[in-house]
């Protein structure tokens, strides 16, 4: 465990390596598990204001949920949440021709429609940041999704903090990613 200013940060951050590779997952990480990606309040307030700008970035499935319902959902924690069409896919994607998941959000901030990108919950996967009493967790979410990745990784020498800097950076700032790359040269 690596502590950098009030974050834990589990050693697989820069012991592991990671590339994602989406041709083999086709997105799985937007598809599969139990409830959407985490949200920041601040995210949540600009999902509500911007939903409708995303209509042409997301399925129909998806926007009709967004519509009837909210542009995002809250857990027993409090904790917000993308919603789920169906218990199952964000309502935030689409899929293209070869069955490949994109984010509306990423795919509409980058036609420069909406002015922020997809959550940082998101940008930062396969890592999870959790927010604990005093501090706040960053740990490598194992997935069999990401197994694909992971070899990636492996084969171009790349950790997954490494691949992750500029979501990580977002997240976190400059000096902190400095004090990371620190601790991962004291370890080695």
């Amino acid at each position: 465990m690596i502590i950098i200013d009030k974050t834990l940060v589990s050693n697989d951050v820069i012991e592991r390596k990671f590339t994602c590779e989406i041709l083999s997952c086709k997105g799985g990480c937007c598809v599969k598990g139990d409830i959407g990606a985490p949200l920041e309040l601040e995210e949540v307030e600009k999902l509500k204001k911007n939903y409708k700008k995303l209509k042409k970035f997301i399925s129909k499935l998806g926007f009709d949920s967004l519509s009837k319902n909210q542009s995002f959902v809250s857990d027993e924690n409090g904790v917000f949440h993308t919603p789920l069409i169906n218990n199952k896919e964000c309502v935030y994607i689409k899929r293209d021709q070869n069955n490949i998941v994109t984010c509306g959000i990423e795919n509409a901030f980058n036609a420069g429609e909406i002015d922020f990108n997809k959550p940082i919950s998101c940008q930062l996967y396969p890592l999870r940041v959790t927010e604990l009493k005093n501090y706040t967790a960053v740990n490598y979410h194992d997935w069999e999704i990401c197994n694909a990745g992971c070899v990636k990784g492996e084969n171009d020498n790349i950790y997954v903090f490494e691949f992750l800097k500029s979501a990580l950076i977002t997240k976190f700032g400059t000096d902190w990613y400095e004090k990371l790359l620190a601790a991962k040269k004291t370890n080695t």
